[in-house]
C-alpha cells in the first residue's frame, strides 16, 4: 500500500530529526529529512513525489504558522524598514534575470529556462508556467528545487552559525534536547482542542481562497493571509502549530524537496550541473551581500536579515528562523513579498528578453547536442 510506505518513510525521517535533534544539529527535522529523501531518490527506493494531500497539508500548516507570526506590532516594528526591503527584494530579482541572462549566453540553456530556473521563490508556480512560457519544464523543475534544496540545507547551518551556536527550542533543539514541549501540545495556545480546530479551520479556508483568488502556491499563501487576519483580529484563540505537530510539519517540507533528486532527473542535466551550480553560487552570494548591506543601512540581525534575503526556499527559511529564534514576522514578510512580485513580474520578463518568441526549445543548442543534454 503506498500510503503504508510513505507513512513509514515520514516515520523514518521523523526519527532521524530525533536523533538529529539530540546531536544538536540546527533545524534537524528539516536538514534530516531532507538527507532521508534525497538518499532513497537517488537510490531508486522512491520514484514518486510526496504525496499530494500531504504535500498540501504542510504547505497549509506552514502558511498558517507564517501568517500567526504577522501580529500588527510585528509589521509596525517592519514598517520603517519598508523602503529598504523594496530595495532588496528588486535587487534579488534583478540580480537572478541577469545570471540567468549570462547563463543562457554561456550555456546551452534558452532564455526562458534559464530565467525561470534562476527566479527567487514561487518553485511549484514557476514550474506550472514553465511550459506556456516556451522553456523546457524538465529543466526549470531542476534547477528550481536545486536551489530550494541548496537554500533548505545551508540556511539553518548558517542562521545557526550566525546566532553564534545558542540556539534551542522546539524545532532547533541543542544537544540531548528531545522533540517540543509535550507529546500533547500540538498547537501554541493552552486550549489544545479549540487551538487545532481553530487551526483546521484557517488552513482549509486559506486553501480554498487562495484556489478561488488564483495567489501563486495558494496552499501556502492563502491559509497565511487567512492566519494574518485571524491574528490581527486578536479575538481567535492561539492555533500555530508547536512541538510534535510543527516538527512533522518541516519533515514533511524537508521530504518534499529531498525525493525531487532522482536519478533520471541528474542523468538529463549532468552536462550543465556546473554552469547551473557556479550560476546558482553566484546568486546566493550576492542575496547574502544585499543581507549585509541591508543589516548595516537598518540595524537588523544579520541572521534575520540573511534568511529574509535567502533566494527563496520559503519553507526551509522559515524553519529556520523558528529554529533560531529569529525575526519570523521580518523574514516572511520580506519573502512573501517577494513570492508574490515573482509570480506577477516572470511573464513579463520573459517576454520582454523574447520578444520574437523563439523556438520553445529548453535549449538553444542543435538538435544532436539537446538530444544529448536532455535525454
Amino acid at each position: 500500500m503506498p500510503e503504508l510506505r510513505w507513512a513509514l518513510i515520514i516515520a523514518g525521517g521523523y526519527a532521524a530529526g530525533v536523533v538529529g535533534s539530540v546531536l544538536g544539529v540546527p533545524s534537524p527535522y528539516l536538514l534530516a529529512s531532507l538527507l532521508v529523501g534525497s538518499v532513497l531518490a537517488l537510490s531508486g527506493r522512491v520514484r514518486d513525489r510526496l504525496p499530494g494531500p500531504a504535500n498540501r497539508t504542510s504547505q497549509a500548516l506552514v502558511g498558517a504558522l507564517m501568517g500567526s507570526h504577522l501580529t500588527s506590532s510585528a509589521l509596525m516594528a517592519a514598517a520603517p524598514s519598508a523602503l529598504p526591503l523594496t530595495a532588496v527584494t528588486a535587487a534579488t530579482i534583478g540580480l537572478s534575470v541577469a545570471i540567468a541572462w549570462f547563463l543562457a549566453r554561456k550555456g546551452r540553456i534558452s532564455r526562458p529556462s534559464a530565467v525561470l530556473g534562476m527566479m527567487p521563490g514561487g518553485s511549484a508556480g514557476i514550474v506550472t508556467c514553465a511550459d506556456e512560457l516556451k522553456a523546457d519544464v524538465r529543466l526549470v523543475a531542476f534547477n528550481q528545487y536545486l536551489r530550494v534544496g541548496l537554500v533548505a540545507t545551508t540556511a539553518p547551518l548558517l542562521a545557526h552559525w550566525m546566532a553564534g551556536g545558542s540556539s534551542s527550542g522546539p524545532a532547533g533543539g541543542g544537544p540531548g534536547s528531545w522533540p517540543g514541549p509535550g507529546l500533547f501540545h500540538l498547537v501554541a495556545g493552552p486550549d489544545q482542542l479549540t487551538g487545532l480546530l481553530t487551526l483546521a479551520a484557517v488552513s482549509v479556508a486559506g486553501v480554498l481562497a487562495g484556489r478561488r483568488l488564483r495567489l501563486p502556491t495558494p496552499a501556502l499563501i492563502g491559509p497565511m493571509l487567512i492566519a494574518l487576519v485571524a491574528t490581527m483580529s486578536g479575538v481567535i484563540p492561539a492555533f500555530a502549530p508547536t512541538g510534535i505537530l510543527q516538527d512533522v510539519v518541516f519533515v514533511l517540507v524537508g521530504m518534499d524537496v529531498g525525493v525531487r533528486f532522482t536519478r533520471d532527473t541528474l542523468r538529463r542535466v549532468r552536462g550543465l550541473l556546473p554552469s547551473i551550480l557556479a550560476a546558482m553560487t553566484a546568486v546566493c552570494l550576492g542575496c547574502a551581500g544585499m543581507a549585509w548591506i541591508f543589516a548595516r543601512a537598518t540595524g537588523t540581525p544579520l541572521m534575520d536579515a540573511y534568511l529574509a534575503t535567502t533566494p527563496g526556499g520559503i519553507n526551509a527559511v522559515l524553519a529556520a528562523a523558528v529554529s533560531s529564534h529569529g525575526d519570523v514576522a521580518l523574514v516572511s514578510t520580506v519573502q512573501s513579498l517577494r513570492l508574490l512580485v515573482v509570480m506577477l513580474v516572470t511573464p513579463m520578463i520573459i517576454r520582454r528578453l523574447t520578444p520574437n518568441r523563439p523556438k520553445p526549445a529548453g535549449t538553444t543548442a542543435p538538435a544532436g547536442d539537446r538530444r544529448r543534454v536532455l535525454r
